[in-house]
């Protein structure tokens, strides 16, 4: 199980469940998704095996 949080600026952040958000780096207002996340990708998942935390820009998406 993972948490994921958002923040102002657009990024995307995935922690393992339980885990503190990591101090440093990945400093700002972070918001937790209320929607609960069981699997990820394997980039994803490796990332957070290595470093604890899995950071990424959102993309803007848009509108046909």
């Amino acid at each position: 199980m993972f948490d994921v949080y958002v923040n102002e600026r657009r990024y995307l952040l995935v922690v393992r469940k339980g885990c503190p958000i990591p101090v440093g780096e990945v400093s700002g207002k972070w918001r937790k998704l209320k929607k609960k996340v069981t699997s990820v990708s394997e980039e994803i998942r490796l990332a957070v095996q290595t470093r604890g935390y899995y950071i990424r820009k959102l993309k803007d998406f848009k509108r046909a």
